[in-house]
C-alpha cells in the first residue's frame, strides 16, 4: 500500500510536468480539467516490483504478469487518447420550453454536449431559432475501435486460459471450456471496472472493498490461498486512493482500470470463487447492464453511465461515491452471511 502511494505521488509529478491531464466531457465535471491522468502507471511499477520479489510464488507471479499485460493494453489506449479526435459544442437551452436534441429532452437552462450525429444535424436549426446558445467546446479524445479493444481483451483472457491455472470453477470441471470461460470473465471485469471509473475514488474504492471482502471470505472459510492475490489488489487500490479520493489529484485512466479489471477477474478465476467474486463486483456489473439497456434503446439516460446520470439530476459526487461504496459493502456482507448460513 505505502509503496503504491509513493509511486503514485512520483507518477503524478511526472504527469504534471508532461501536462498529461484529463479533460472531462461531462458538464458537471468540467472543473476537473487539468487533473493528471494515466495514474495507473503507478500500478505497473508496483506490479513490476511484486514480480521481482515474488517470482517463486506461482499464484502471485501469474496474477502479476496478467495484470501487467492488461495494464499495458490500457496504457496504449490512454496514449492513443492523447490525440484530439474532434471538438464538440456545448449548448444551453435558453428557451422556456423543453427541446429535443438528438435523443435528449433538454430542460430550460440545461447544458448538453452535441455529440451524436442526429444532434449535430439538428443543432444549426435550433441555433437559428434562438432556442439554444453555444456556451463552450469540449475536445474529444481519439479512441480505438470497440472491436480493437475487445480483441485485445480477448487476447489477455486467452493468455490466462493457456497458462492452465484455471481448470475448475464453482464446483465444475471446465476442461476445454476453461478458455472461453476465462475470456468472458476477463472481458466482463475489465469493462465493468472501466465503466465505473468516472468519479473520484469510485473504481479504486469499489475494487478495494471487493478485494478486502474476498480476503475476509478466504480467512473465514479456510481458503487461505485467496488472501495473497486479493491482498495485492487491495494494497494497490488503497495506496492509489490516498491521491484519488475526492477531491482527486490524479486519475487512473484506462491504464489503471484495465489493471484493476484484469487483476480482479484473474484473482477470482485462479482462486475459484466465482459466485462471491461476481457478487462483490455487483455494483459495476449493474452499471454495465443499465448502460447496455440504454444503448439498446430500452431505457434512455441523459448521460451515460448511471453515476453520471445521478450527478446530472443533482445528486452530489460525494454522495454517489459513498452510496456505491456502501452498496458494495452490503453485497459483500450478504455474500458472506449467505455462505455461513445457507451453504
Amino acid at each position: 500500500m505505502y509503496c503504491n502511494s509513493i509511486l503514485t505521488w512520483y507518477v503524478r509529478r511526472i504527469l504534471l510536468k508532461a501536462r498529461i491531464a484529463d479533460n472531462p466531457i461531462v458538464s458537471e465535471h468540467r472543473h476537473k480539467s487539468g487533473t493528471p491522468t494515466m495514474g495507473g502507471i503507478a500500478f505497473l511499477f508496483s506490479i513490476a516490483l511484486i514480480i521481482s520479489i515474488s517470482y517463486q510464488h506461482a499464484q502471485i507471479a501469474i496474477l502479476s504478469f496478467i495484470i501487467l499485460f492488461g495494464g499495458i493494453v490500457g496504457m496504449v489506449d490512454d496514449l492513443i487518447g492523447l490525440k484530439i479526435k474532434e471538438v464538440q459544442k456545448v449548448v444551453v437551452n435558453i428557451s422556456d420550453e423543453v427541446i429535443t436534441l438528438g435523443r435528449l429532452d433538454v430542460q430550460p437552462q440545461e447544458e448538453v454536449r452535441v455529440a451524436t450525429p442526429k444532434a449535430k444535424s439538428e443543432i444549426d436549426k435550433l441555433l437559428d431559432e434562438g432556442k439554444v446558445e453555444v456556451v463552450g467546446e469540449v475536445p474529444i479524445k481519439t479512441e480505438p475501435e470497440e472491436l480493437e479493444k475487445i480483441i485485445c481483451q480477448i487476447v489477455i483472457g486467452l493468455f490466462l486460459g493457456l497458462t492452465g491455472v484455471v481448470t475448475s470453477l464453482g464446483g465444475f470441471q471446465l476442461g476445454i471450456l476453461a478458455i472461453p470461460v476465462v475470456i468472458i470473465g476477463i472481458l466482463g471485469s475489465i469493462n465493468a471496472v472501466n465503466l465505473i471509473d468516472g468519479m473520484d475514488g469510485l473504481a479504486a474504492g469499489i475494487v478495494g472493498i471487493a478485494s478486502i471482502a474476498c480476503c475476509v471470505y478466504g480467512y473465514l472459510f479456510g481458503q487461505m490461498n485467496i488472501l495473497p492475490p486479493f491482498a495485492v489488489l487491495a494494497a494497490l487500490c488503497l495506496g492509489f486512493l490516498v491521491f484519488n479520493k475526492y477531491p482527486a489529484s490524479i486519475f487512473m485512466g484506462d491504464t489503471g482500470s484495465f489493471v484493476l479489471g484484469t487483476g480482479y477477474a484473474t484473482a477470482v478465476l485462479i482462486c475459484d470463487i466465482p459466485y462471491f467474486g461476481v457478487l462483490a463486483l455487483g455494483v459495476p456489473i449493474i452499471s454495465v447492464i443499465v448502460s447496455l439497456l440504454h444503448r439498446a434503446h430500452i431505457i434512455k439516460l441523459p448521460v451515460e453511465p448511471l453515476h453520471h446520470t445521478l450527478n446530472h439530476y443533482g445528486m452530489s459526487e460525494v454522495k454517489i461515491i459513498l452510496t456505491y461504496w456502501v452498496f458494495t459493502v452490503l453485497l459483500c456482507v450478504i455474500g458472506i452471511v449467505a455462505k455461513m448460513f445457507l451453504f
